[in-house]
């Protein structure tokens, strides 16, 4: 095959929340890939931030300041990129945020917050993307889904329901939006090795595993965590024309836990 198809040179590329993290292995991935990244924080500090780190690494990004939430803002955003940098032919709508709460001590104000940044968000993203995607022949959205797509656990009863919204409004796109050739997918990232998860991995005093920590590596085939490089891969070939006829499929990058039930006691 002509691995050619993998390559993004000449695309624009906007990976929300990209300071770091996730997003940030992702968006230097496409980079490596060929693509010219633009991103965005909530704030400057942030975006600063999120530039040096990329320059650090040999890519030279283009940072915004937008709150992904805010319709105005993120319309401002993309016609700013549009006209400093080009039009986006790659969307990655990556900017999340957890909070881990049993339901029952969970305020309405605090499920509302998750699910407008990591429903609503890509929901406002993709329509500002879209109509410019469809003048130019075709585009290409990734959603960073999550396990909590498909199932539930104790204290993330916001996240859940926000990721499977984001697995079905992954769908919808691709059902709506594929006649122009804009494929839209997911990614459902398993259990990552990100500062954020450090705690959970930490050796305990005793010289013992963190409970979590152990937890995991047992519903893990793999038998570990997922380093954010793992992401790569599929990432690129989410974003290039090697996957211009997957559409409205999530790409669960889980080390096996979704097809595992566990070990026997």
């Amino acid at each position: 095959m002509d691995m050619n198809a993998f390559s993004l040179k000449g695309k624009v590329a906007l990976v929300t929340g990209a300071s770091y993290g996730i997003g940030f292995a992702i968006a230097s991935a496409m980079a490596d890939a060929g693509a010219t990244i633009v991103f965005n924080d909530i704030k400057q500090e942030l975006v600063d931030k999120g530039v040096a780190a990329y320059k650090e690494v040999g890519i030279e990004a283009h940072g915004y300041v937008c709150d992904v939430t805010s319709e105005d803002a993120v319309n401002e955003l993309v016609a700013k990129v549009e006209q400093e940098v080009g039009v986006i032919d790659i969307l990655v709508n990556n900017a999340g945020i957890i909070k881990r709460i049993p339901m029952l001590e969970m305020s309405a104000k605090d499920f509302r917050q998750v699910i407008d940044v990591d429903l609503n968000a890509p929901f406002i993203v993709a329509k500002a993307v879209i109509p410019s995607m469809i003048k130019k022949g075709g585009g290409k959205i990734i959603n960073i889904c999550s396990m909590m797509s498909e199932l539930g656990r104790e204290t993330v009863s916001a996240y859940a329901a926000a990721k499977g919204g984001l697995k079905m409004l992954t769908k919808n796109i691709a059902s709506e939006y594929g006649q122009y050739n804009i494929q839209c997918n997911g990614i459902g990232p398993g259990y990552i090795a990100t500062p954020q998860t450090a705690p959970l991995r930490e050796i305990q005093p005793d010289g013992s595993k963190h409970p979590f920590d152990q937890f995991i590596l047992a519903k893990t085939p793999a038998n570990r965590w997922g380093e954010a490089s793992d992401l790569s891969g599929p990432a690129v070939f989410l974003a290039s024309s090697a996957s211009d006829f997957v559409n409205g499929h999530i790409l669960y990058v889980d080390g096996g836990i979704l097809a595992y039930i566990g070990k026997q006691p």
